[in-house]
Parts: structure tokens; C-alpha cells; sequence
């Protein structure tokens, strides 16, 4: 089998592109800065599901996708998590959190209702995540904006 995105993350994201193993999303939720990191390998569910190598390289890109989140303003924390309770397609959150944000301090999930971008907010993001995730060699990012 091939990968394929399960359909609500699709529906729920903006594609950013493809990193050495996942697909990286951002969250069409503008109350966070939000990337979903999703291992491009046909009937993940778990972690553990990867073998040794594909863990290896899905930490790295996760330590990327929470560099790049965390280098935005406000950004005082990074919530990563790995659920699947909802969507059973392996993927991994990596969340910007701050002090008195709208689900403070608990977790995003099931917090509130989701505030959509404006199309010309997203692009613009998408577009910075773009930059610093698919650099060659990308390690500490230097921000989205």
C-alpha cells in the first residue's frame, strides 16, 4: 500500500510539504501556531509502528517542526503529541503555546472552536514554515516571519 493523508487531517490543515519522512501540515487554527507532522508510510497508528530508522528521523524532524513553531512571537511553549483518538493515521502535533492563550493551561484538544485563517494570514504562514522546514539541512530555524 501507499500513503495516503487521512481526509480530516487534509480538511483540517494546509499543506506545507514533504520532509525526509513525514508530510509536514499547519492547522487551519489561527488561535495557535500549530504544525502536524504526518510519517509518509501506508498503515502507521502508533509510533512504535516505525522501525528504529524512521523513529530516528521522525524525532529530528520533529525537534525542526517545534524549532520553527517556537521561533515565532509569543511562543513560550511547544505541546507535542502523538493522540490518534480522532484520526488514527499516525501524526504528531507540535503546538505553540503561550500563557493565557485561549486553552491555558490546559491541553488544545476539544478547547473552544477553531478560528480559520484569513487565505492572505495562511499563505503567508505556510509560506514561512516552507522556508524553514525545507531548507537543506534545516536545524535551528531563524523564524517564520
Amino acid at each position: 500500500m501507499t500513503f495516503a493523508l487521512d481526509p480530516r487531517l487534509a480538511a483540517d490543515t494546509h499543506e506545507i510539504g514533504d520532509l525526509g519522512l513525514c508530510r509536514a501540515l499547519m492547522m487551519d487554527d489561527a488561535r495557535y501556531p500549530w504544525l502536524i507532522l504526518v510519517p509518509r508510510r501506508a498503515d502507521l497508528a502508533e509510533i512504535a509502528d516505525l522501525d528504529r530508522a524512521d523513529r530516528a528521523v521522525l524525532i529530528e524532524e520533529i525537534a525542526r517542526a517545534s524549532e520553527a513553531v517556537r521561533a515565532l512571537p509569543g511562543v513560550e511553549k511547544i505541546n507535542v503529541g502523538a493522540l490518534g483518538n480522532i484520526v488514527r493515521q499516525l501524526h504528531v502535533h507540535a503546538v505553540g503555546r503561550t500563557a493565557g492563550d485561549a486553552a491555558w493551561p490546559g491541553p488544545v484538544w476539544g478547547a473552544g472552536v477553531a478560528r480559520r485563517y484569513a487565505p492572505v494570514a495562511a499563505a503567508a504562514l505556510v509560506d514561512g514554515f516552507r522556508r524553514v522546514l525545507m531548507r537543506e539541512g534545516a536545524g535551528k530555524s531563524r523564524g517564520v516571519a
